[in-house]
């Protein structure tokens, strides 16, 4: 379904894009021809009696034209989940269907419809892997408890994996990235994985994965790799999508996050800092990357979103330029960066990232929270796309008349929620999004001028 926006005048452009410039942008809604749902039969089957709607969107990769219809390759996240109340100290999450394996889909733009069509299930040697957290104790792993939707314990997986971005790997295939590891996975066409890139194990340590610099093990939990990209030179760019955490302390005040290369070719690797707006923020962990895609071998388009000290939700593009960007990784040695300010990285010689804005995604209409998928058409067209996190949504039933929110309780996963220690009969239950939440939403926008 096609819904064409008018034209825009657009003023905040300067100086990449021309002053008053004429913006446009079609904005699709992505269907399922083929009847693709998501099997649920749980303890609220009756609020989905079609089952789930899939969830693509979680990365967006142009492929090519035919005739006049675009091509994209699109990438699910771990599958249809829901917040939950804490587990002691531990966070939670309601699966609703445990069994879901991530999808790679192919989106077709055409006769005024997007339509996603050909799913192939992430799979490895064993089989199709699942969206589950892994193990604790892992480097990866979340210590996130999984839950049934009757609020019962569910395993862990070390092939969990949370993808959330895409790119071509000039092969045939594509390189995806990942929340939990954070990971860097390479597959095939079918979806088969054929690699997978992880934060390098230290003594003592257990990981599913190895190759990257170990610091990145300190994102933040479901805060991993948000965004891939694969430079013209065949370097692989994942951008984690928030602050590190490193021993815990530097989440709320770094002012940059990272983008991690890799070149499969000899597996070099290196880090830059991506400087975040970090005065807009109530706390700098509240900043997130979106996705990230290559212009040529040192630029890169960012989405930087997230709300602001004033709940109000940003969703922005900028240019990034890594020329003169400090590798991390020298630095990393003596103190990581993350615990400096300004003034002290100046001192220490490191530098950030370039970035300019060239679009607010707000002021050209953009009503969902997020924009996770964005890829490049030509020079002077970009595709955003939105995952509607499979239109579920959890909610308190029955709360006691003295707590109505569900963070005053606790899940003590054998089925119950407590409060100040005592089972109650309140349970979280799981509802469909409203519109336009559970929409996938793809825009084509077309900019005045060329990035390139």
């Amino acid at each position: 379904m096609k819904l064409k926006t008018p034209a825009l005048l657009f003023t905040s452009l300067v100086p990449l894009l021309s002053q008053a410039a004429e913006l446009h942008a079609d904005r699709y809604v992505v269907t399922f021809p083929q009847g693709d749902r998501v099997e649920y039969k749980g303890a609220y089957a009756s609020a989905f009696p079609d089952g789930l709607p899939v969830g693509v969107g979680s990365g967006l990769q142009f492929i090519r034209k035919e005739g006049n219809d675009l091509i994209f390759a699109t990438v699910t996240d771990r599958g249809p989940n829901a917040d939950s109340p804490k587990a002691g100290e531990k966070d939670s999450k309601i699966f609703a269907n445990p069994k879901f394996t991530p999808l790679l889909m192919t989106i077709r733009i055409g006769d005024g419809k997007a339509q996603a069509v050909d799913a192939h299930a992430l799979h490895d040697e064993q089989g199709p892997v699942s969206g589950l957290p892994l193990p604790e104790g892992l480097i990866g792993a979340t210590n996130e408890i999984a839950l049934s939707d009757t609020l019962q314990q569910l395993p862990s997986d070390k092939r969990g994996l949370d993808t959330e971005g895409i790119t071509p790997d000039g092969k045939g295939g594509y390189w995806l990235c990942d929340e939990y590891g954070p990971f860097i996975v390479n597959i095939d066409a079918g979806g088969k994985i054929v690699k997978k890139y992880g934060p390098q194990a230290q003594q003592g340590e257990q990981g599913v994965a190895g190759g990257l610099p170990n610091i990145i093990k300190w994102r933040q939990a479901n805060r991993g790799f948000e965004g891939v990209t694969r430079m013209p030179d065949g370097r692989i760019i994942a951008a984690v999508q928030s602050t590190l955490d490193i021993d815990g302390k530097s989440k709320n005040s770094a002012l940059f996050t990272r983008l991690v290369s890799i070149d499969p070719a000899n597996g070099k690797t290196a880090m830059y800092g991506y400087p975040i707006d970090a005065g807009v923020y109530k706390k700098a962990k509240d900043a997130k990357i979106g996705d990230i895609v290559a212009l040529d071998n040192n630029r890169l388009l960012l989405i930087e979103q997230g709300g602001d000290k004033n709940k109000a939700m940003r969703n922005l593009v900028y240019v990034v330029d890594l020329t003169q960007a400090s590798d991390l990784s020298e630095f990393d040695k003596e103190q990581a960066p993350e615990f400096n300010d300004a003034e002290q990285l100046k001192a220490r010689g490191i530098k950030l990232a370039g970035k300019k804005e060239i679009l607010d995604l707000r002021k050209l209409g953009w009503q969902q929270e997020k924009a996770e998928g964005m890829t490049l058409i030509d020079n002077q067209t970009i595709a955003v796309i939105n995952d509607n996190d499979f239109g579920l949504q959890a909610v308190l039933d029955n709360p006691q008349s003295e707590s109505t929110k569900a963070d005053d309780y606790e899940v003590d996963g054998r089925g119950h929620l407590t409060l100040n220690g005592k089972e109650v009969a309140t349970r979280i239950a799981l509802k469909p999004l409203e519109k336009p939440e559970s929409l996938n939403e793809l825009w084509v926008i077309t900019l005045p001028e060329s990035l390139k």
